[in-house]
């Protein structure tokens, strides 16, 4: 079982972060809400341990003021 990494780990994270705007330009909302969740499913996927997402969507909904179920 691996940890969820917590500190800085990527690499060029301005131009992932510019392609994270792009992928939302000149999408509706819906539209905008299934590429960000496609995203977060095929990236779930390749972490591919699920007690390693399942922390990351608990501290994520904590972040939101919201409880994990």
């Amino acid at each position: 079982m691996t940890c969820l990494i917590r500190h800085p780990n990527l690499e060029r994270v301005d131009d992932i972060y510019q392609q994270l705007l792009h992928m939302h330009e000149g999408l509706d909302e819906a539209q905008s809400l299934q590429a960000s969740a496609r995203l977060i499913l095929l990236l779930a996927n390749h972490i591919g341990d699920s007690s390693v997402v399942l922390s990351a969507i608990a501290l994520a909904a904590s972040a939101a003021g919201k409880a994990a179920d």
